[in-house]
């Protein structure tokens, strides 16, 4: 099998650190045997396992249509592109997470993808009031049709350790984080929504569509968390 991985580097925005997380998830796991990451930014690894199986394609997201091979001979792609509106204005968000979304997916789609895995937002809903949520439900409905398997992951507030500084950001993070294993639905780590992500390829698809919520993404992290306090 081999796979896309979409990612964006708009400033940095969560999604970039959710596909690295990813890809060392999908590495360590062995289970691929050529990925292809496809983003904005130029990337070296110093570990030979990544040397020797991952591609990386620059382009420039805003002309995709140029890089139709890159997105050729797929099985599997993850989409994790995205920004923020407070990164990009109103119409760059809505560029980023939907036009350039929908149209890796079907450039993904052109190529011979069968399962996309898509990274959107607890709450998504394309009637929604609120830009984010909607344009996060309008661009999972415009892609359900396109291919045999749709995954669609839901998170929460994404907790990470990152090197720019948002202050409201920062104290919800921490907030949150501190709450986690009391009111797990509140957020979760990008390192579980990536295990998840690759723990729900390696399942056989019962629909042709499924969105995993928050609560059912933590699961993927508890367990772990239970064994380890039990030791």
């Amino acid at each position: 099998l081999g796979m896309n991985i979409f990612e964006s580097n708009w400033g940095k925005t969560l999604s970039f650190f959710t596909v690295f997380a990813l890809l060392k998830e999908i590495v360590e796991r062995n289970i691929f045997s050529s990925i292809t990451l496809i983003g904005r930014r130029q990337l070296t690894f110093e570990d030979k396992a990544y040397e020797n199986l991952v591609m990386c394609v620059y382009v420039r997201v805003w002309t995709l249509i140029q890089y139709t091979e890159a997105f050729q001979g797929h099985d599997v792609g993850y989409c994790c592109l995205g920004t923020t509106k407070a990164k990009a204005g109103a119409e760059g968000f809505v560029r980023v997470d939907h036009d350039y979304v929908l149209k890796s997916a079907e450039l993904a789609k052109a190529g011979g993808c069968s399962h996309f895995h898509l990274e959107s937002s607890k709450g998504a809903d394309k009637t929604s009031s609120f830009l984010y949520l909607k344009t996060k439900g309008q661009v999972e409905a415009e892609i359900e049709d396109l291919f045999e398997r749709f995954s669609i992951y839901r998170p929460a507030v994404l907790l990470v350790d990152r090197e720019e500084s948002r202050p409201a950001e920062w104290v919800a993070q921490k907030f949150l984080g501190a709450f986690s294993s009391v009111f797990p639905t509140m957020s979760i780590p990008i390192t579980a929504v990536a295990r998840a992500m690759v723990v729900n390829t390696l399942k056989d698809g019962e629909e042709k569509v499924e969105i995993l919520e928050n609560k059912i993404l933590v699961l993927c992290i508890h367990p772990i968390q239970s064994a380890h306090t039990q030791q």
